[in-house]
C-alpha cells in the first residue's frame, strides 16, 4: 500500500514539473513574438520617414525643373544660349529617376545637388537682367540710325511726342480699366477634408485630420470685368512662408509683375459676374501639415484678389 501511493506522489511530481516547463516555453515564446513585433514597428517608422524624405526632395525638383523651363524659354526668346541650362535640365531629370534607387539614395547628396541648382538658376537671373538691358541698347542704336538716315529727327520728335503723349493717356486709362476689371475674392473660407471625406470647418485644425483642404470664396460683381475665362491660382503657405507645392499633383508657376510665382492649386472659372462661389482643392499628398499658422493668397490676371488663413495644431 506504501509502495502505490509513492508511485502516484512520483506522477503527480512529474506531471507539475512538465506544467511548469511547459509554461515557461510559453513565457519564452511569448517573449520572442513581442520582441520581433517591436523590431518591426521600428522598421516601419524608418521606412515612413525615409518615404517623407524623398517625397520632399521630389517636390523640389520638380519646382526646380519648372523653373529651368521659364529661364530657357525666355533666354531663346531674349537670343541667348541656353545649352547648357538643357544639359542641366538632362541632369536633373537623371537625379530624378535615381530616387528611385535606394542603394544609391543619399540625402546630403541631393540637398547639395538641390543648392546647386538653386545658384544656377540664381545665376541666370542676372544673364536675363543683361540680355534685357542689350537688347533695350540695341534698339535704343537702331532708332537713331533710323532717325539719322531718313533726315527727319526733328519731325520725327515732334510725331513722338504726339504719339508718346497720346500713348500716355491710353495706357493711364487702360491700367485705370484694368484694376477695376479685377475681380474679388470674397469671404474666403478654409475647411479641412479627412480621408473619408469629412469636412470640418472654423479654421483650427489638427494635422492628423487634414487630407486636403478646401478653400471656399465668392467672386464680387463687376460689371467692368470680361464675362470670359478665369485663371484663378492658389497659394498656400507655411509657417515658414514656403509655398506648398507638388508638381506632380497640379502645382506650378504663373508670372506676377515680371516675377515668377509658384502656386499650390489652379483652377480655371467661366466668370458670370453673379457673386458665383468657387471650390479649390490642394491636396497634401501624404506629406503631414507641420503646426502653426497658414497664410492664403488668391491671384487672378496679375492681381491679388483675395487672401485669408488658417491655423493647423
Amino acid at each position: 500500500m506504501d509502495y502505490n501511493q509513492e508511485q502516484k506522489q512520483d506522477r503527480k511530481t512529474l506531471l507539475w514539473a512538465a506544467l511548469a516547463v511547459l509554461l515557461l516555453l510559453n513565457l519564452v515564446l511569448v517573449y520572442f513574438i513581442y520582441h520581433e513585433k517591436q523590431e518591426n514597428l521600428a522598421k516601419d517608422e524608418i521606412i515612413t520617414a525615409k518615404t517623407e524624405e524623398v517625397l520632399s526632395i521630389k517636390t523640389k525638383l520638380d519646382s526646380i525643373s519648372a523653373e529651368l523651363d521659364v529661364k530657357i524659354a525666355e533666354i531663346q526668346k531674349l537670343g541667348g544660349s541656353v545649352d547648357s541650362l538643357i544639359a542641366l535640365k538632362a541632369q536633373l531629370e537623371k537625379d530624378k529617376q535615381e530616387l528611385k534607387n535606394s542603394s544609391t539614395y543619399s540625402a546630403a547628396n541631393y540637398n547639395k545637388k538641390i543648392k546647386s541648382y538653386e545658384g544656377v538658376l540664381s545665376e541666370k537671373d542676372g544673364e536675363i537682367s543683361r540680355l534685357r538691358e542689350e537688347l533695350g541698347l540695341a534698339n535704343s542704336k537702331n532708332e537713331e540710325l533710323n532717325q539719322k538716315v531718313t533726315g527727319l529727327e526733328s519731325e520725327k520728335q515732334l510725331l513722338a511726342d504726339s504719339v508718346n503723349n497720346y500713348s500716355a493717356q491710353n495706357k493711364e486709362l487702360a491700367e485705370k480699366v484694368n484694376i477695376a476689371s479685377a475681380l474679388r475674392a470674397e469671404n474666403l473660407t478654409v475647411n479641412a477634408v479627412s480621408a473619408k471625406g469629412k469636412e470640418r470647418e472654423g479654421g483650427n485644425y489638427r494635422a492628423k485630420r487634414i487630407d486636403k483642404l478646401r478653400i471656399n470664396f465668392k467672386l464680387g460683381e463687376n460689371a467692368v470685368a470680361k464675362q470670359n475665362e478665369k485663371d484663378i491660382y492658389l497659394r498656400i503657405l507655411d509657417p515658414d512662408g514656403a509655398v506648398l507645392s507638388d508638381m506632380a499633383t497640379g502645382s506650378g508657376s504663373f508670372m506676377m509683375d515680371g516675377k515668377e510665382m509658384i502656386y499650390s492649386s489652379k483652377q480655371t472659372v467661366s466668370f458670370t459676374n453673379t457673386n458665383q462661389s468657387v471650390d479649390i482643392f490642394y491636396g497634401r499628398g501624404g506629406i503631414p501639415l507641420k503646426d502653426g499658422k497658414y497664410a492664403i493668397e488668391v491671384y487672378s490676371e496679375g492681381f491679388k484678389i483675395g487672401q485669408g488663413d488658417f491655423t493647423v495644431k
